[in-house]
């Protein structure tokens, strides 16, 4: 038998863990993880440069340096796998200042994922840059080891509850509390990363970056799956004493 006390932590770090798997989920699947504020279209030249990087951004070969300097432009937004441009839905750009906007995304491939980066974005003779390098791809794969974890530990769960045995608790816990180090772990990744880049690539005047919702859904997440960690290693531990102290107790 299981204590209504232990019983009720289960619950809450059932109901913590799937939260927080959740939020997780929709973080990695969403776009605006940092964003970026231009100024408006001004002027049919201008309007004209603005169109070429986005033709470019849609249709030419994959380069740091170019998408970077679209994102900088158009009031871009990136994410572990997409990147994304808000451009006038009209033809016209710079005949009609109110047009309607639009979010065109293109998704990071996988070979994209472990391109090197430069440390002069766009110039493939400067050197690879390992730091940036690196965390990009800290950043892409530790959410999926986050998620990986959090499904052991439910497929274990799911088999402690069939074999109705609370053993497995203390080592569901620490797959918990691993699951949300993966994600801080890719948070700061993230915002490492996007720091180096405006460091070797300067943003346009008037030009302003923000962190996105996406992201504070995949820092949300980390702190419910560590609460959800300690509440199921805390039950964990009490029923082992508790356990311990009436076998103690039966044998005197």
């Amino acid at each position: 038998m299981v204590d209504n006390r232990y019983a009720t932590a289960l619950v809450i770090a059932c109901v913590l863990s799937i939260l927080a798997t959740v939020y997780l989920s929709v973080a990695i699947g969403t776009q605006h993880w940092y964003q970026y504020s231009s100024p408006a279209v001004r002027g049919e030249a201008n309007a004209s440069e603005l169109r070429f990087l986005y033709e470019e951004f849609i249709d030419g070969e994959f380069d740091e340096k170019t998408y970077s300097d679209t994102l900088f432009r158009l009031n871009g937004t990136v994410s572990l796998w997409w990147r994304c441009v808000l451009v006038p839905n009209s033809a016209h750009w710079y005949k009609e200042p109110d047009a309607k906007m639009v979010l065109e995304c293109r998704s990071f491939t996988l070979p994209q994922q472990f391109t090197p980066k430069y440390k002069e974005p766009g110039n493939h003779n400067s050197g690879e840059d390992l730091l940036r390098t690196y965390l990009w791809r800290c950043q892409f794969l530790l959410p999926l080891v986050s998620l990986g974890l959090v499904v052991l530990a439910g497929l274990t769960g799911f088999c402690a509850c069939l074999c109705r045995s609370f053993a497995p608790t203390l080592g569901i816990g620490i797959l918990q509390l691993l699951a949300g180090l993966c994600t801080l772990a890719t948070v700061c990744c993230h915002l490492a990363g996007m720091d180096l880049l405006h460091r070797v690539s300067m943003l346009p005047d008037k030009v302003d970056g923000s962190l996105g919702w996406s992201l504070y859904l995949a820092l949300i997440s980390s702190p419910l799956h560590m609460m959800a960690a300690a509440l199921l290693v805390w039950a964990a531990r009490s029923h082992s004493q508790s356990y311990y102290r009436m076998s103690a107790y039966r044998v005197a």
